[in-house]
């Protein structure tokens, strides 16, 4: 089997079976084999054995021998793996994976802003004060493809600038979030204006070594962001087949 077609095979196990735990199809303590998962998909037991070692690397199963695969309890998953998360934004799991990323970001973004005002390099402090501008521009175009662009730069950025590695590391996780809000068409036709407004305030503070601004208007955008959410979850999606 070449090697491309095995990849292919092995990404179609996982894009079925990954979102369906991550959704809730699988309970926890559900079993499943090896030959099961080969005729299910109609693939090899090496393609089969590595989709599985991919889930359990997420901590989603557990393979045991002889005791086959064991869906593990929610507790367990590695939640900070973006492609884990991919998954729980794509199904019926999206309210929740909305509403922890929310909440993480709160609790992380304006500290960051603040760390950034005061640690941030002369050039990262010039290239936020670019994106604000541009950030702007894109929004007020209705331009969501460039603007989401523009965003995962600056919430890059800004968590690279806060001089903390642990905050950066987080940069992987804020950008699903913000990649799901715009493919899950949960953002509106523009970004609100107050947001527009708020993002070139960080970049300004942290511009001019304001740690305090920085930090409140950070604050404003996660805020506007969990107003949007808990608007998303009065409106449950539909993760039904289009």
């Amino acid at each position: 089997m070449a090697p491309t077609s095995h990849r292919t095979l092995h990404d179609r196990v996982l894009g079925v079976l990954g979102p369906a735990i991550a959704g809730g199809d699988y309970a926890p303590g559900d079993m499943l084999t090896l030959e099961q998962i080969e005729q299910q998909f109609g693939v090899s037991r090496t393609v089969a054995r590595e989709a599985v070692r991919v889930l359990q690397s997420m901590g989603m199963v557990v393979s045991r021998p002889r005791t086959g695969v064991t869906v593990s309890d929610q507790a367990e998953w590695n939640v900070f793996d973006p492609q884990l998360i991919r998954w729980r934004m794509a199904g019926r799991g999206r309210n929740a994976q909305l509403r922890s990323l929310t909440e993480l970001r709160a609790a992380v973004e304006p500290s960051a802003a603040a760390l950034a005002a005061e640690r941030a390099s002369p050039q990262q402090r010039a290239r936020l004060a670019e994106l604000g501008p541009l950030m702007r521009e894109a929004g007020r175009a209705g331009d969501l493809e460039a603007f989401l662009t523009l965003d995962i730069e600056f919430h890059r950025l800004l968590l690279a600038s806060s001089g903390n590695e642990m905050m950066a590391g987080l940069s992987e996780v804020i950008e699903e979030v913000l990649i799901g809000r715009t493919v899950h068409h949960l953002m509106p036709p523009q970004p609100e204006e107050k947001a527009l407004r708020l993002h070139a305030l960080v970049a300004s503070s942290i511009e001019t070594s304001d740690a305090d601004v920085a930090r409140v208007a950070m604050h404003g955008i996660v805020t506007e962001v969990g107003a949007a959410v808990a608007e998303t979850r009065s409106h449950p999606p539909d993760t039904s087949p289009a």
